[in-house]
């Protein structure tokens, strides 16, 4: 598995709320163990009082973004550093899932947890995942969503760093959103030219009288 793989465990932990449209679907046990996907065993993990500690490590995790955002490199490190030594995590080289042609393992990293619970397995892994992504490809990386009032977390995968959505969804609306602003102001201007226009007329009448 690619370690990079890992970084879409916070992703996905994140957005499961919509704090800006007061939405969050991290309601409930299910909830919790559809965030781990395919890992149906470490999803069995987890119990009632996950729901509360995952809704505490989502707030750390949307802080980094936010903190990556808004451009403060530091803070995003700091912020993230503190979930990496509280949620350690050992690297260990793993080919149980996957083979080659001839059946030989096709040996991986792989991010063996050792919880307590089902939020501290699954925050060790986001948060490792987030660390891998920051360092390969820059804190400015990992951003929120600038289509209003969306806010969604994303990872930049581009090639020249413009991603600026977290979905093509997002990216449609905001670019409707922005044409029409452009053509209201253009309807504005053309309305202000004409009202200048028809002053500017009566003035002349009204000077030739």
């Amino acid at each position: 598995m690619e370690l990079a793989y890992y970084s879409d465990y916070a992703v996905r932990l994140v957005n499961s709320e919509e704090p800006t449209r007061g939405k969050d679907s991290l309601t409930s046990v299910e909830a919790v163990r559809n965030l781990f996907g395919g890992n149906q065993s470490a999803a069995r993990r987890a119990t009632e009082a996950d729901v509360t500690r995952f809704r505490s490590v989502r707030g750390r995790l949307r802080a980094v973004f936010e903190a990556a955002d808004g451009g403060d490199e530091t803070l995003a490190v700091d912020l993230l550093n503190s979930l990496l030594l509280e949620f350690p995590v050992s690297p260990q080289i793993s080919g149980h899932d996957f083979r080659d042609d001839d059946g030989h393992p096709l040996w991986h990293m792989h991010l063996a947890d050792h919880p307590s619970n089902a939020t501290a397995g699954y925050a060790a892994i986001a948060a490792m995942g987030l660390a891998f992504h920051l360092t390969e490809h820059g804190v400015d990386r990992l951003g929120l969503c600038e289509a209003s009032p969306c806010r969604n977390a994303y990872l930049d995968t581009s090639t020249n760093r413009s991603r600026r959505y977290c979905s093509d969804r997002c990216a449609t609306r905001a670019n409707v959103a922005a044409y029409r602003a452009r053509k209201r102001l253009e309807a504005d201007r053309t309305g202000d030219r004409g009202l200048a226009a028809d002053s500017a007329q009566r003035t002349t009448a009204s000077g030739e009288r």
